[in-house]
């Protein structure tokens, strides 16, 4: 009934103004100006890096700005219709009218999760590494799986995507590094980070038994050379070897490829998948950037939480999400409980519900902690 939908328009109206209030009170329009201004000044492209840095921003701060006001105006134009259609008691208009406010109700979590990416690095591109855990093929086609779900969902979302490291295996993927480029790759990513389980009748048991595989996720920035990560040449070591698998004849015949070790930490980065030795090496040292900005970054919040008394739930180590294939079908993520029953279509790369969860929990326990 058309009357039905008053509630759900009124409450969306609500919601969506109350933020475009804050908006209109906040400073977003004044750096939007001072930003255009300086877009203008003939001096601009001197600096060629802190022009790229001007223009990235402004763009980031319109698209945010003109994203709520735009829904502001559709939600507002889905009232005047659904008045419209209430005053000539017109039932021709239900269909549109929900059709609409779905569309809208969608815009809304979309900007809203946005907004909830305001941590430093929040906005940057990322490396998405994968790792196969203990397990033989069983773990590596896990890895696999784990790859083209990831890939799957980043196209819906419109990031781009490129692969700088993969070692394969007979049943499918060892370790792999993605790199992924567009507007807050690592804020949407980083809550995907830790080990994920597989449960099914393994595809490679001639019995037919089930078997449970892990395989581990990292995520981190893509951090400029400006941000301050003191790595000494001394604490490197550098390797170069043949890549291995496809790439033609010059990369199977050349040790173009790098593996970088950062001694004090242990952390080991590799690129194999240019054909020059120095275009793998300046990407290895870019990853390596970005993974010891992760680690000192983790040891500070660990050390942090030293001093701090929470309660923390049991789990196996750092396991985030189950996938269960067998004897039911289930994913649902241990840290905020979110599950579905159909998990074919995680597969295909529907994240957005635990990506959301995710997101809010870490919102409003960061508000709590403000609060405390």
């Amino acid at each position: 009934m058309l009357e039905e939908l008053r509630p759900a328009i009124e409450d969306l109206e609500a919601k969506v103004k109350e933020t475009w209030g804050i908006f209109e009170n906040s400073s977003i329009k004044e750096q939007i100006s001072r930003l255009e201004e300086e877009t203008g000044r003939p001096d601009l492209w001197n600096d060629r890096k802190h022009a790229e840095e001007v223009l990235s921003r402004l763009r980031r701060l319109k698209v945010r700005y003109e994203g709520w006001a735009s829904l502001v105006q559709e939600v507002e134009d889905i009232h005047t219709l659904y008045d419209l259609a209430a005053e000539e008691n017109d039932p021709s208009q239900e269909e549109e009218l929900r059709q609409q406010l779905a569309e809208a109700e969608r815009k809304f979590r979309e900007l809203r999760l946005r907004e909830l990416l305001n941590e430093e690095y929040d906005q940057k591109d990322a490396y998405l590494t994968i790792h196969a855990g203990a397990g033989g093929m069983e773990a590596c086609d896990w890895a696999s799986m784990l790859l083209r779900m990831y890939l799957r969902w980043l196209e819906r979302k419109g990031f781009s995507t490129q692969i700088v490291d993969m070692v394969e295996d007979e049943g499918g993927i060892k370790s792999v590094t993605v790199e992924v480029k567009g507007d807050y790759a690592f804020g949407y990513l980083k809550g995907e980070a830790g080990v994920h389980r597989l449960v099914r009748i393994s595809p490679f048991d001639a019995s037919g038994r089930r078997h449970t595989s892990f395989a581990s996720v990292y995520v981190s920035p893509i951090i400029e050379d400006d941000i301050e990560v003191d790595i000494r040449p001394e604490d490197l070591r550098i390797d170069t070897y043949r890549s291995q698998g496809a790439g033609g004849q010059h990369v199977n015949k050349t040790e173009s490829a790098v593996r970088i070790t950062h001694l004090p930490t242990g952390i080991v980065v590799q690129c194999q998948n240019e054909r020059s030795q120095h275009k793998n090496r300046e990407i290895a040292m870019r990853m390596l950037r970005s993974r010891l900005y992760e680690y000192y970054q983790q040891l500070r919040e660990e050390e942090q939480e030293k001093k701090a008394i929470e309660k923390k739930d049991i789990s196996w180590g750092n396991q985030i999400r189950s996938y269960v294939f067998q004897p039911y079908t289930m994913v649902k993520d241990l840290r905020t409980r979110v599950e579905t029953g159909n998990i074919q279509a995680v597969m295909d790369g529907d994240l957005d519900m635990f990506i959301e969860a995710y997101l809010l929990q870490q919102w409003k326990e960061r508000q709590e902690a403000v609060q405390t």
